[in-house]
């Protein structure tokens, strides 16, 4: 094997290590609100496909094949479709819509803890696998995963963290939280922009968070 082409396969060995915890977490994650809405009595997301943990369902060709594997450490899945007019309870929907965006970040808190699970089961088994792939591999779960419930938990839609302020936003300032609502990509964009200017790096918390986790699980 040449040089170049063991350089390519390494290169590509190291995006699909990534990219398939990436993938599977993502759909764990959007699983979880179709299961959630599910629960409240819609069934929107059922009748599209989208209550189930197979992958294929959920990806988005941008967010989660295309900007992950060139390296950006960012991206995104569908967003599964909710009809807060068909929850259970009547009212606005407002709460069940909370509980529905909740799920996905709860979902990958509690994959990144069970993963630590592992990890300090695999660290008093079999020492030699926690320090090798078989650790490197639950390392990067619990970082991933802890990345995604910080970043989806922030208070800008679409986020899910969008949704707490939502249902805290007191009726008189609801028209501008509706506009900015509909301008998703606004917010984002500002979003970006703003962790920029102010240096708040999310994913050198989630790295914290995610080293911690990982020392604790190691002992």
């Amino acid at each position: 094997m040449s040089t170049d082409v063991q350089t390519a396969f390494i290169w590509f060995a190291n995006k699909l290590t990534f990219w398939i915890p990436f993938v599977l977490s993502l759909s764990v994650h959007e699983y979880c609100h179709a299961q959630a809405a599910s629960w409240l009595g819609d069934n929107t997301a059922e009748s599209e496909g989208r209550l189930t943990l197979d992958p294929a369902a959920h990806i988005d060709p941008i967010g989660t094949v295309l900007l992950p594997l060139l390296g950006l450490p960012f991206g995104w899945a569908k967003p599964v479709p909710v009809n807060p007019a068909n929850f259970r309870g009547g009212g606005d929907g407002r709460f069940g819509m909370l509980f529905t965006a909740m799920a996905g970040p709860v979902s990958n808190a509690a994959i990144a803890v069970v993963c630590t699970g592992l990890l300090a089961l695999t660290a008093a088994v079999a020492p030699g696998q926690a320090g090798g792939p078989v650790g490197s591999v639950l390392g990067l779960t619990i970082a991933l995963n802890v990345s995604l419930a910080l970043f989806n938990l922030l208070p800008v839609p679409p986020l899910d963290g969008s949704r707490v302020v939502e249902w805290l936003c007191p009726d008189p300032l609801r028209p501008a939280w509706n506009w900015l609502t509909a301008r998703s990509g606004l917010g984002i964009a500002a979003l970006l922009v703003s962790l920029m200017l102010f240096g708040i790096d999310i994913g050198g918390w989630a790295r914290m968070l995610g080293d911690a986790m990982v020392r604790a699980a190691m002992g």
